[in-house]
Parts: structure tokens; sequence; C-alpha cells
């Protein structure tokens, strides 16, 4: 039978093994390609197939930089937390995030298509797919980003590779005293995980989704509003016969002490109490303290999002922001200094681990 490009290529994507590897196989089993996938298995070149299926939620995080303004960063998981503390595994790591220093790709699709700079007879594909038979588990490349400075980029790896961050500064300053204050700034990422630099990269149309968030929040939870506002909606669950006599009766009883009542109330009562305070949207959210309440609590939110406005981690008074450190540091080292953006990744994050019952995996294989 004549073996075709196409039947080859088929098999690759099949079962990641090499193009020679797969037109042997084919050559070998006449076309046939079940059994040359069970070659390709037998003879080891095909041990990706069964472990590409499998989650690779653990791995590590990896960074370089080069000439304080060439950096990058990737994410490359495994299915194990032991294997991503290999050898072998930190080496491959450590390769394609050199791989990413050089790559023009601008996904990973195209990234994966790319000649592995260690062998540019292969591709990164290929280099994965050879590094999952040697390793044993199912590898992924996850995510990478790069960044080409004007001014210094500084790298932080935080637990063994758990948390990487990249910190790009807005101007040149590559004293001392401007490298240690980006990095501490990058541990602060690391640890608080602010999703903005500054308030400015929040778009209008994001800052009104979380002012209306935190509207429906507040008036879903009635006893944290305004106790004007709440005790109007009391009034009115009373009066109406909103609530039932008996709800009414262990109000009265108990609405000398407003702070306890929620305690005494039965969920169906503090439910109607929300429906009350959302029919009434319109009015509550014209209240000047209602509306108190609420930039209160999205200028908290904003705190916590914002880089610049988050509380330094190590403030000795417990108070300075970031942004107000920022500005120590700039008159310390008497030179411009700031920052202008992060990359932050931890492994791992947004994917569902499998979760696995060893007693059931062990009767299993007894029963097999």
């Amino acid at each position: 039978m004549q073996i075709t490009a196409a039947m080859v290529k088929q098999l690759r994507e099949m079962t990641g093994a090499g193009v020679m590897a797969c037109k042997n196989a084919l050559v070998e089993t006449d076309g046939d390609f079940d059994a040359a996938i069970d070659l390709l298995r037998k003879k080891g070149e095909a041990t990706a197939v069964k472990k590409a299926g499998r989650i690779a939620a653990e791995g590590a995080v990896f960074a370089v930089v080069k000439e304080d303004k060439h950096a990058a960063i990737v994410e490359v998981n495994s299915e194990t937390d032991f294997v991503a503390k290999n050898e072998k595994f930190r080496t491959f790591g450590a390769n394609v995030a050199e791989q990413v220093l050089a790559t023009n790709a601008a996904d990973i699709d195209a990234f994966m298509a790319e000649a592995w700079v260690f062998d540019t007879a292969k591709t990164v594909k290929d280099e994965l797919v050879s590094q999952i038979a040697v390793i044993g588990e199912n590898l992924t490349i996850r995510r990478f980003d790069k960044i080409e400075s004007e001014g210094v980029v500084v790298p932080y790896i935080h637990a063994g590779g758990k948390i990487g961050v990249l910190v790009e500064s807005s101007t040149s300053n590559t004293t001392d005293g401007a490298k240690e204050a980006l990095k501490n700034i990058a541990m602060q990422i690391a640890a608080l995980s602010p999703k903005y630099t500054s308030r400015d990269e929040i778009s209008a149309d994001e800052l009104a989704k979380l002012r209306e968030i935190t509207v429906e929040s507040a008036l879903n939870d009635t006893f944290t509003l305004p106790k004007p506002i709440l005790q109007k909606l009391i009034d009115k669950a009373v009066n109406d016969k909103v609530w039932s006599d008996s709800e009414i009766a262990v109000y009265e009883e108990h609405k000398s002490n407003m702070n306890y009542l929620p305690n005494f109330l039965s969920n169906e009562s503090k439910a109607q109490l929300a429906e009350l305070a959302l029919a009434d949207k319109a009015e509550i959210v014209d209240n000047k303290i209602f509306n108190g309440l609420v930039e209160g609590r999205v200028s908290k939110q904003l705190k916590e999002i914002c880089l610049l406005d988050q509380t330094y981690v190590k403030a000795e008074d417990g108070k300075q922001s970031v942004a107000q450190y920022i500005a120590q540091v700039a008159k310390e080292t008497g030179a411009d200094f700031g920052v202008k953006r992060f990359v932050r990744f931890e492994t791992g994050e947004g994917i569902e681990k499998k979760q696995e019952n060893f007693a059931e995996e062990v009767a299993k294989q007894m029963n097999a």
C-alpha cells in the first residue's frame, strides 16, 4: 500500500511521534492506523498519546531577563507537583523561557509551530512531545508573555515557581535602590495579586459594572444599608403585611437592638426585605447617604485590585501605599522612578483539577 504524506501527518497528529517514526510504522503495518499506533507505543515513540488527555494543573512559572530590558515569562504545566520539581522538567521550563525571549509568535499555536532554538530540526511541539515521553507525565506550555522595555525589568519567582512576576519600570533608573524597589513591588504583586497597575487602566465600562454590582450587592444585604433606608424598608414590610404576623412579632420584640435583629428573623423575611429594596432601587440610588456607602465600597475594591492603591506590604506604619513607596524611592535614588506594567502568572490558576479517589483507583486495578 502506498503511504502518503497525508497519512503520515494524520498519524503524527494522533500520536505526537516523529515524522519518520510515523512513516516507518505505516510502512511496516501496511497502512493500518490502529496497528501503527500499537507499534509506536511498543517502541516508546507514542508515549504521549495516553498522557495527552490527562489534566496538567501543576507545574511552574519560569522567567528570564537579559540586559535588564528583554524579559520573558512562561507557565509550563505538569500533572503532579513531584514532576514540577524534577531537574529535567526544570531544565525544559528554563529552555522554554529562552524560546519565549526569542519568539515573535503572538499566540500558543504559532509558538508551538516555531523551530526549537536548541535544535532547529524540531519544533517546540516536537520538543514538548519528546519531554512528555522522557518525563512520563502530560506536560503543557500554557501561556507566555514578554516585555521589551526602554526602562528596567525585574523578575521574581515565588514558592519554587508557583507564582512568577515581571515588573517593568517607567524609566531606565538602574541604581541598586531602584532595582531593589522593583523586586519589593514584584513581591507585593505575587502576594496580593492586583489586577491593574493603576485606576487609569480601568475602563469606564468596567467601573460602571463594578459600581452596579456593588449597588446590587448592597440592596441584597439590607442590614448593611444606612439605618434610615433600612428602617423605611422594615416599616413597609410591617405596614404592608409583607412579613407574616409571627415575623412582625419577632421584629417588635427585638427592634430595640437592630444589630441583633437579623439573628432572629427567618431567611425568608430577610429575602422579602431584599426584594423590597430592589423594587425601590431607583429611589434608594438617588439617596446621598446610600451613594456615599456605595462609593466607599467601590473605593475599597479598587484599593484591592489596583497596585498603586494597595497598602505596601513592607510599610513600617502599615498605612503607606505602593504609590507613596514609589515616590519615596524616587526621592531617595535622586532619579525619576515608577512602575509601567507588570505580568503575574500563578501556576494552574483557572484550571479545574481532577479529583482522584485513590481507593477507587486501587479497587479498579485489583478487579482488572
